[in-house]
């Protein structure tokens, strides 16, 4: 990792974690459209919907393939399209079997929202990038993403040098790279370079990555009016990847976890790091 790389931690991160006051509604502290999960990979949907609504949001409108299994873990989740400040699309889906799905991701990448892509959505941001847009790819589907626009690299190649492809990546695709590992990179176009390390290795576990999605997605949704600046972007992906370390170190103890103690943990870690700000 070469000295380009901002480190990130959780005192810079407390600080992009946005506290209601007396006077906010559900709708000022930030509407959050989730598109995620499907028949196969229901679980995502639920993942990353618990992941969001602990880190701290207004509102969730739920529009993916998971319905009946989210609203059974979070009934307060709202299943209608309307106004929305942020998206996190694509989690638990296939790009080779998208189908209404498919519509409702280009939908969110035309929209003016910033969006949060993952799985299945990743493939469609890199036929057609704007501002605004974050990847979360591991190894695998970031060596697909830069093959689509002609880029033939392994994801072991990736997985050897995540650093360098992932500020390739960002440059080449022309949107902010989080690119996911032991230590998470994360890169804007021509701009900021960040990493963050700090997460138990018991994190690397099925489901994990899409709790980032949801916690990102939050942060995202709560900073909709300054995301478009330079720099913001790459900092609340960075704050996501501390908030969502500081909740597993929290839930594993030392011990294996799985997803859903991450999400769960999220409070907590909102809390712990809040104590960091200045008074």
């Amino acid at each position: 990792m070469g000295s380009e790389w901002m480190p990130w931690g959780e005192r810079d991160a407390a600080a992009w974690i946005a506290v209601p006051t007396a006077t906010d509604d559900k709708y000022s502290r930030g509407v959050l459209g989730i598109v995620t999960g499907s028949a196969e990979y229901p679980g995502a949907g639920v993942l990353g919907v618990e992941g969001a609504a602990r880190t701290g949001v207004g509102m969730i409108r739920y529009l993916g393939d998971a319905t009946d299994l989210v609203l059974a873990r979070r009934p307060e989740v709202v299943t209608l399209p309307g106004r929305v400040q942020a998206w996190l699309i694509g989690s638990g889906t296939d790009s080779s079997d998208l189908g209404l799905l498919g519509t409702l991701f280009s939908d969110a990448l035309a929209s003016d929202e910033p969006v949060v892509a993952d799985g299945g959505a990743l493939e469609l941001v890199a036929a057609a990038p704007r501002a605004g847009v974050m990847v979360t790819p591991h190894y695998r589907e970031l060596s697909r993403m830069l093959g689509a626009i002609g880029e033939k690299v392994s994801a072991e190649t990736i997985a050897t040098t995540p650093s360098v492809w992932a500020a390739r990546a960002a440059d080449a695709l022309r949107v902010t790279v989080l690119l996911k590992g032991s230590t998470t990179f994360i890169a804007e176009p021509l701009g900021a370079r960040i990493a963050v390390t700090g997460a138990p290795p018991w994190t690397a576990t099925a489901g994990s990555g899409d709790v980032l999605g949801g916690v990102l997605g939050a942060l995202v949704a709560t900073h909709a009016d300054n995301v478009f600046e330079s720099g913001v972007l790459a900092r609340i992906a960075a704050s996501a990847s501390v908030l969502h370390g500081v909740a597993a170190t929290l839930a594993s103890r030392g011990g294996p976890l799985v997803a859903l103690d991450i999400a769960e943990a999220v409070p907590d870690a909102v809390r712990r790091m809040l104590e960091l700000r200045p008074r």
